[in-house]
């Protein structure tokens, strides 16, 4: 028997907790349309994600090294899967709405920019003179809203309310820091740990297989597991304990965090005015020491602020180069009404790594 319809989204429900968002109540989308017979509204959501320009642009944007400097290094779509994955397991423990979460982590990087955060730090540093700014947040919520021209009747790919709120108020350490994001949903807030629980993991492999972190080293950090094997061979398997100790320790304490909240329902989850999905008081220790190992040792290495300098270069000069030039920004692609620095920060923010360098090439040292 197929399900459809509203058997659909009640058999999604019948799994899910009373504080997690339901399949068949979300608020809608800006612009209104039938639902679908064969997917619920987040993974109608998910689907559009996926099948978006942007999204397939992530596959050539640095996450951290170069995508160039070597093929096992992640990249930003290899970034952004391993976000969704860990969000789905940990929506799925804690009996949340998975393909809410699993929507929300698919499109939360849609706004990087080429070169990772150098190229945003880059780009940023550029619109401030226009009294502008630049966060890859805001950028993914603007390109999933008014960027990718799906439909001819509106712009965006008109994603549910509750997708577009993740994107929104999508904060870790690294990303809208200075932001206290309380009332967001449960499922919004798993993916901000996910990326959190990702990053932090996939960096340490990163580190090491380029050489820059030495496995000695990281054997001082309190996180690291005593397996008595041969962590040079087996790193992955070093890895995958910790972030099983992450994602444990996150769970049991968002669990007991519900519990001493008294969340029994969504209402209850935007009326919270403190975030419900965290660590525990010790492991927030111990991930605090392991972001502060990898800034020092590996972000701010000698190597990875080399090669991020040169990509703030190409950056600055190609986007100087757009704002001055504005004839050699593409037609028919952006917001006619905007100004030129913004159509410049959208088409740049767009940009894959490789592309990034041929338009600088083309433009901006010629």
């Amino acid at each position: 028997m197929i399900r459809t319809g509203n058997d659909l989204l009640s058999a999604l429900d019948s799994i899910l907790a009373p504080y997690a968002v339901k399949h068949s109540s979300s608020k809608g989308r800006v612009h209104e349309e039938a639902d679908h017979n064969l997917r619920s509204p987040f993974q109608l959501d998910r689907d559009r994600i996926i099948h978006s320009k942007a999204f397939r642009r992530l596959k050539a944007k640095t996450q951290v090294l170069s995508p160039s400097t070597g093929d096992h290094f992640r990249d930003r779509l290899t970034h952004t899967l391993e976000v969704a994955q860990i969000s789905r397991s940990l929506a799925r423990n804690l009996s949340l709405n998975e393909d809410l979460a699993e929507a929300i982590a698919l499109a939360h990087d849609l706004g990087h920019t080429p070169f990772g955060h150098a190229g945003e730090e880059a780009l940023n540093t550029a619109l401030q003179n226009y009294n502008l700014a630049f966060e890859h947040n805001e950028q993914s919520k603007r390109i999933v809203e008014h960027l990718e021209n799906t439909y001819p009747e509106h712009p965006g790919l008109n994603l549910t309310f509750e997708t577009l709120e993740g994107l929104q108020k999508h904060s870790t350490p690294y990303d809208q820091s200075n932001q206290s994001f309380v009332s967001a949903t449960i499922e919004a807030q798993v993916v901000n740990k996910a990326d959190e629980i990702a990053y932090n993991n996939h960096d340490i492999d990163d580190g090491i297989r380029s050489g820059i972190l030495k496995i000695q080293d990281l054997e001082k950090l309190s996180i690291w597991p005593d397996l008595n094997i041969n962590p040079c061979k087996f790193r992955m398997r070093y890895i995958s304990e910790i972030m099983k100790s992450m994602l444990t320790d996150l769970i049991e304490q968002t669990l007991a965090n519900i519990s001493t909240m008294h969340i029994r329902s969504l209402g209850d989850v935007y009326s919270c005015d403190r975030t419900i999905v965290e660590f525990s008081d010790s492991m927030k220790l111990k991930a605090k020491e392991l972001r502060e190992f990898l800034y020092e040792y590996f972000y701010y290495s000698e190597v990875v602020s080399k090669q991020n300098e040169e990509q703030k270069r190409i950056l600055t000069e190609l986007f100087n180069y757009l704002v001055e030039n504005p004839d050699s920004l593409p037609e028919d692609e952006f917001t006619k009404d905007d100004e030129v620095a913004i159509i410049a920060k959208d088409y740049i923010s767009g940009m894959t790594d490789d592309f990034a360098r041929l338009k600088y090439k083309e433009h901006a040292v010629s």
